[in-house]
């Protein structure tokens, strides 16, 4: 059989594979035996910027050979960055049309592009039996992760969303430890994502400078897709995450990956009220979302979560929970759970770490033996609907609710909502 024969009987094979455990609702380790304990894994890439740079450079390059990685398309609307990307990982299929890379016989896809291309090219991935890496945040809204779940779990196929900090086991770890009692009742964690930027601010970019005019191989059109069709703005191209349109800014770059930390830690889902706040109070160049930004969670479980974010300094506080019996601070090493008194009442040195490597290969593994995912489209789901609660609160200075029923985000004074826990941790 030729190496195209192949291609196309092991792209048909999957897609088969794909249908028949949506049918029969396989659960998502079944994936496993699709692709086999020792078959070649391979991957295409959707964008060719400067995360998807990252990824190729530090993790699929490196693990061409120690996973038994083969990339087989890199594709970006700009056609000499698509061609960029291609010779980072060796091959020459570089295309301008995301679709493209669908119709390879890759086993999964990276999508590594502006937040509000994530849904539609996800959807699109899972429709043509792809699994799918994507890059933090899995959506730009919360009607879009809602909809990427609807469809993860009709095709069964896996989702492991790029927040590489959950490949580091500190806070599975801590999850045991809370759930074991070392704490007692949980009632408030704190964490923060901090920086100081330059004059320019937060991700402004000098490409603007030598873009002014559209470059000629570049589609416009296709990076928009279902935004504003609005003319050629190199600021909007090169500075998307200050622009709602395209990104949720601090709160879906930045307090995605803060957030996802404690929700693991504590066993969170759905928040159950949310408020923002913050403001352009350091940069009012243009941008349309804030510089620096605050957020508190109210879960059911009865805990507050706490996020600081400023992009003005970068002195922050300790990533801690509070718990009636005690703390557990997060270290470098892992945590370390104290009493009142400083008595230590437990500890853990991590393994793993946030690691884009750690994280495509436990998504390896999961395709090879059904490992668990450490960061799957149910959980990523709920981050998102946070942070767009606190960019929302923060846009109409309005505390915002999360209404169960109907699933959906509404101004927190518009339905009712307890003073009590809903669940019975200790």
């Amino acid at each position: 059989m030729s190496d195209n024969q192949y291609a196309v009987s092991r792209r048909a094979f999957l897609r088969t594979a794909g249908a028949v455990a949506a049918a029969t609702a396989w659960p998502a380790a079944s994936y496993a035996r699709v692709i086999g304990a020792n078959e070649r894994i391979r991957v295409g890439v959707i964008g060719a910027g400067g995360m998807a740079t990252n990824h190729m450079k530090n993790a699929l390059r490196p693990l061409q050979k120690q996973n038994n990685l083969q990339p087989v398309m890199v594709a970006d609307c700009w056609k000499r960055r698509a061609a960029g990307g291609a010779k980072i990982l060796g091959i020459s299929n570089a295309q301008t049309d995301y679709r493209k890379v669908l119709d390879t016989d890759a086993d999964y896809v990276l999508i590594a592009t502006p937040e509000h291309r994530h849904a539609q090219m996800t959807l699109d991935a899972l429709d043509a039996g792809k699994a799918v890496y994507c890059e933090k945040p899995m959506t730009h809204t919360i009607p879009e992760a809602l909809a990427v779940l609807k469809k993860q779990r009709e095709t069964k196929l896996p989702i492991q969303v790029g927040v590489q900090g959950m490949s580091d086991d500190s806070y599975s770890s801590a999850a045991e430890a809370i759930r074991n009692g070392v704490l007692g009742r949980v009632v408030q964690a704190q964490i923060e994502y901090v920086r100081r930027y330059d004059k320019m601010g937060p991700w402004r970019r000098e490409e603007t400078k030598k873009y002014v005019n559209k470059p000629a191989d570049l589609n416009w059109t296709d990076w928009l897709g279902s935004a504003a069709k609005v003319p050629w703005n190199p600021h909007h191209y090169f500075e998307w995450r200050n622009y709602r349109a395209y990104s949720g800014g601090i709160c879906t770059d930045l307090f995605v990956h803060r957030l996802s930390r404690i929700m693991k830690a504590c066993d969170l889902d759905y928040p159950r009220r949310v408020v923002g706040m913050g403001g352009i109070w350091q940069w009012p160049d243009g941008r349309d979302l804030p510089d620096n930004f605050e957020m508190i969670c109210e879960y059911p479980r009865g805990m507050n979560v706490y996020i600081l974010g400023t992009m003005s300094n970068r002195v922050g506080v300790d990533h801690l929970i509070r718990g009636y019996r005690g703390t557990l601070y997060f270290t470098p090493t892992g945590w370390v759970a104290k009493d009142k008194d400083d008595k230590i009442l437990a500890e853990h040195k991590k393994t793993g770490g946030e690691d884009i490597r750690l994280h495509h290969t436990n998504l390896h593994n999961h395709l090879r033996k059904g490992e668990p995912l450490h960061c799957p489209a149910d959980f990523s789901a709920a981050a998102v609907a946070a942070v767009c609660m606190a960019n929302e609160s923060w846009r109409t200075g309005r505390m915002m609710a999360w209404d169960k029923t109907n699933q959906k985000m509404v101004p927190a004074d518009t339905i009712q909502t307890s003073h009590f826990p809903e669940t019975s941790a200790s």
